[in-house]
């Protein structure tokens, strides 16, 4: 019987020193990026508190939310843990509503903890440099890998 894996060779970084040096680098250094995903966030957060969200606007949502508690994790901003829970029962409720009823509408308290979260979200991305952003999807990736995040299912109510 053959061997069914394919042998893939590991990839060589041809300057390990610039990769050091920019994983050292802070997000807000890298303007363009920051403010990319920054707008990303924000756009979805809008479109979500006007009542037009789409399940990619959602989905925008539950990354930012999933990288703010990995960079929780991570510690920084671990004393907040209480408002990134909050904003993550508050998108989990309403994209449970969302699926069952094809329209994501946010109730106050939601609307609330969801705005916190964000403002969480964006002062860890000022705080925070490339490898910790790397660290954190490297977490995200494992939790989803081992089926540990908790996923959004349709609910009535």
């Amino acid at each position: 019987m053959r061997k069914r894996s394919k042998y893939r060779p590991k990839g060589v970084r041809l300057n390990t020193m610039a990769y050091v040096v920019e994983g050292l680098t802070p997000i807000s250094q890298h303007l363009g990026v920051a403010l990319d995903l920054k707008t990303k966030n924000h756009w979805a957060l809008n479109e979500l508190t006007k009542g037009r969200a789409s399940r990619a606007d959602i989905d925008v949502l539950i990354h930012a939310l999933n990288m703010t508690e990995a960079l929780c994790r991570l510690g920084i901003g671990d004393e907040y843990n209480t408002i990134i829970n909050a904003g993550l029962r508050a998108l989990r409720s309403v994209g449970g509503r969302g699926l069952a009823t094809n329209k994501f509408i946010l109730k106050a308290d939601e609307m609330a903890a969801l705005l916190e979260a964000m403002e969480l979200h964006d002062a860890q991305l000022e705080v925070a440099v490339v490898r910790d952003l790397e660290k954190a999807l490297d977490l995200v990736m494992e939790d989803m890998r081992n089926k540990l995040a908790t996923p959004i299912t349709a609910t009535n109510t």
